[in-house]
């Protein structure tokens, strides 16, 4: 008799341990998933971040150049242009497309090439390579290129875990049912593969 009596609640007991186990598994997988994307976004605004801070020094760096004689108005429209276009793109980390990423580093890409051209200019101009205020933002721009690169670098590691997180089994039956889907990564720079022509 008493054997019946636990027999009857044996069946239900393992159903519901089972079933608690799988949820204690889903919710686990779901939790990671949250804490490696929640890592992405703040990887992806430690980029922005920097970019800004290129953006920021940009204006001074051209009121610095403006006031030398004779300096190429075409090549300090062209820097002010490239940092209109590049601050306009906004991306939501949240949403953010493959598409919408190749536009924003497109637009950051330029700003830097437009950047290095007029460095380049200036290399002509000694009296301006002379002017402390313009060292001082040549040296800030090239620590912020710097670390743009890291960030840039740390953003794709970050990625990298959570898309391979997002593809692994079973995590991806968690993300397939919780909408969790996979970062682009930031690439490099077309032509950056190639390396400089030198002459003398």
């Amino acid at each position: 008799m008493k054997n019946t009596k636990n027999s009857k609640w044996l069946i239900p007991g393992i159903i519901a341990g089972v079933v608690l186990l799988i949820v204690l598994m889903v919710a686990s997988s779901y939790n990671g998933l949250v804490n490696k994307r929640e890592n992405v976004r703040k990887s992806f605004g430690n980029v922005q971040t920097q970019y800004q801070r290129r953006s920021d020094l940009v204006p001074n760096l051209v009121n610095t150049v403006k006031g030398a004689a004779n300096f190429e108005q075409t090549t300090l429209n062209q820097v002010v242009e490239a940092r209109s276009k590049a601050t306009s793109i906004q991306i939501d980390p949240t949403k953010v497309t493959s598409a919408q990423l190749q536009q924003y580093q497109s637009a950051q890409g330029e700003l830097g090439q437009a950047i290095s051209r007029l460095l380049v200019t200036v290399e002509s101009y000694p009296q301006i390579k002379s002017v402390e205020a313009f060292r001082d933002l040549q040296a800030q721009l090239e620590g912020t290129e710097n670390r743009i690169a890291v960030a840039r670098k740390d953003f794709n590691d970050t990625a990298s875990t959570y898309n391979a997180t997002v593809q692994r089994f079973p995590s991806n039956i968690t993300a397939g049912v919780f909408n969790f889907d996979k970062f682009s990564y930031f690439e490099a720079d077309p032509g950056s593969q190639k390396a400089p022509t030198v002459t003398f």
